[in-house]
């Protein structure tokens, strides 16, 4: 049975616009054999396009539709929930593009959901006014618990920390669509046609990303290069199938 892969972005193939030592090369061997992958990221900001184009410029060979972000996931959650709904967003063109692809409608007067995801910079003004919709009676969507993203210069704050700010003025906590969310995994695999037993993910947090695996009958891979120290795992009740220092360590790995 051959392997397919659900890849974590920050923090297993790059650190900033930097790519991890050995990650261009583990995927171009994906790709030059035809082996089923998606990057499953909860990365919000940008469209698969504007992904793949990043990707590209550090040398990963990468198009679109090796792309599946946790905007998408939620953009179909919200579809799925309540066609044509009513939106107000935070977030940036990633998570837009989602929402309007998906028929969402966008606007500040009793909007069905507020959704909350990842943004280069968020404007405190948008998060007033997105907390004081929930308080009017909107639900509240957010694409990734992630507190913070690794960055070449240290840990970047992130979707779930601006969540948790909202939720703490509000008292509305938000349903999080992205990992560890099977809802999204489940997505991914669709978009692949494999299995949970065929696919492993990999990625550098265990909260999300291993969580993730377990919770969907995956096999699940840890790599160093992020969030997670290997002096962490211990602290966790789960463990991954395997770890490894980085993700060119996986391709000497055999799945049994």
């Amino acid at each position: 049975m051959e392997i397919a892969y659900l890849l974590d972005m920050d923090g297993v193939l790059v650190l900033g616009g930097v790519p991890v030592e050995g990650s261009v090369g583990f995927v171009r061997a994906l790709v030059e054999n035809m082996r089923a992958f998606q990057i499953f990221t909860n990365n919000s900001r940008y469209t698969p396009e504007d992904h793949a184009h990043r990707l590209l410029g550090m040398g990963f060979p990468i198009e679109p539709h090796h792309i599946y972000t946790s905007a998408m996931a939620t953009a179909r959650f919200v579809s799925e929930q309540l066609p044509d709904a009513s939106v107000y967003a935070v977030g940036d063109l990633g998570l837009m593009s989602a929402l309007q692809a998906a028929g969402c409608r966008f606007t500040v007067f009793s909007p069905d959901f507020v959704v909350l995801g990842d943004a280069d910079s968020y404007h405190y003004e948008e998060i007033v006014t997105g907390a004081r919709l929930l308080c009017a009676g909107a639900r509240f969507i957010a694409t990734s618990p992630d507190p913070s993203v690794p960055a070449e210069k240290g840990m970047h704050p992130a979707c779930g920390a601006v969540a948790a700010l909202i939720a703490e003025a509000t008292g509305f906590k938000p349903y999080f669509v992205g990992k560890p969310n099977s809802f999204m995994t489940r997505c991914a695999l669709e978009k692949m046609g494999v299995t949970a037993e065929q696919t492993v993910l990999v990625g550098d947090r265990m909260d999300t990303d291993v969580l993730a695996g377990l919770e969907s009958g995956m096999r699940s891979a840890l790599v160093l290069t992020g969030a997670t120290a290997r002096a962490d795992v211990a602290r966790f009740p789960f463990r991954p199938d395997v770890i490894v220092d980085r993700l060119a360590d996986l391709a000497d790995h055999i799945w049994a």
